[in-house]
């Protein structure tokens, strides 16, 4: 399958622990082979990452995990990237040190990291970015802007750097 680093990628983002991503990969390539004739080839990409992304929260619901909040942390190691005024891709190109820009992405909350990771990570349109999360697409548009606001807030919140 061609789209499993982009469903790897968004599984650990969503999961937060390369373990439980790789418990969701394998759920979702289960879920994917089983239900594979009701994929159509032009938006197998939208559908794979669909499926993994209900794999990873009914992995979550199984454990009891609920992650809809940033880490205290994450959010502190945000302050060394770039200017407040930057948007969300120009913080994340700018990031000399992966680590602080899985940082930045992880502090967060997961509504707004996943559109944010599927948008700028993944280059989803706001159209499939809708089909992934099964949500309205002013949904998606309005979840990305609260996004990329948070992550320039952070750089306000620090001192003029993000």
């Amino acid at each position: 399958m061609p789209h499993l680093e982009a469903g790897y990628n968004l599984a650990r983002w969503l999961l937060r622990r390369p373990e439980d991503a790789d418990d969701a990969m394998q759920e979702a390539m289960l879920r994917a082979f089983r239900y594979a004739d009701g994929c159509r080839e032009a938006t197998a990409r939208q559908w794979f990452l669909r499926i993994v992304r209900n794999a990873a929260y009914d992995l979550m619901g199984s454990r009891g995990d609920s992650r809809l909040f940033a880490d205290i942390d994450a959010a502190e190691m945000i302050d060394t990237l770039a200017d407040p005024g930057d948007s969300a891709e120009v913080l994340l190109m700018r990031a000399d040190d992966r680590r602080l820009a899985d940082a930045m992405l992880a502090a967060l909350p997961e509504p707004y990291r996943e559109v944010v990771i599927l948008c700028e990570l993944e280059e989803l349109s706001y159209r499939e970015i809708a089909e992934v999360c099964g949500i309205p697409i002013g949904t998606v548009m309005s979840r990305l802007k609260r996004g990329r606001d948070l992550m320039q807030s952070w750089g306000r919140r620090h001192g003029g750097r993000t």
